[in-house]
């Protein structure tokens, strides 16, 4: 049995797109999945299944998305072994974790693209790249934020942000804290 981390992209920001973290969690039940918890009304979700890879995970969550709600909504999941490896994979500090963001890719990150933004074009803004992962931290907060749709306009497949604080809280929950 292998835990995974949900992120759908996307539901419950400004009133669109709207699902309850409780029909979330039954839909998953629904699918087989045991161990169903949800974080935050944004679209987190963690999750035990016997299908051990986590794209196969995604594509069926977003199917049953669609199906039943009728939102298209971007899925990306990763196993806990795999959050746990971006959490240690960080080469920014820290200093203000409702300030930093980790992009999760669906898709490997064009590394070379990324690396080569010009920081000058952002100079209160951080970024760091690994193959899975982009690390982004704002000095003004990430209202202000604007390289998080810079590195979504350069990484294929689909896109999803959380901050600091909830890739923590998710690693936690997923391991049954």
């Amino acid at each position: 049995m292998t835990r995974h981390i949900v992120l759908l992209r996307g539901i419950n920001v400004g009133g669109h797109r709207k699902v309850a973290m409780a029909d979330l969690r039954a839909l998953l039940t629904g699918l087989g999945y045991a161990d169903v918890a949800t974080y935050i009304q944004s679209g987190n979700a963690v999750l035990t299944s016997a299908e051990p890879d986590p794209e196969v995970v995604g594509a069926t969550v977003r199917a049953a998305l669609l199906e039943r709600f009728g939102l298209d909504v971007a899925v990306v999941t990763r196993t806990l072994d795999q959050l746990r490896a971006a959490v240690a994979a960080n080469p920014l500090t820290v200093e203000n974790p409702s300030a930093f963001m980790v992009l999760f890719c669906s898709e490997p990150v064009d590394t070379a693209a990324l690396r080569a933004i010009d920081p000058a074009t952002h100079p209160r803004e951080r970024i760091a790249v690994t193959p899975t992962e982009v690390f982004t931290h704002h000095e003004l907060g990430v209202r202000e934020a604007r390289l998080p749709a810079v590195v979504a306009r350069n990484c294929p497949g689909e896109v999803t942000a959380r901050n600091w604080c909830t890739v923590l809280r998710l690693v936690e929950m997923a391991e049954g804290g």
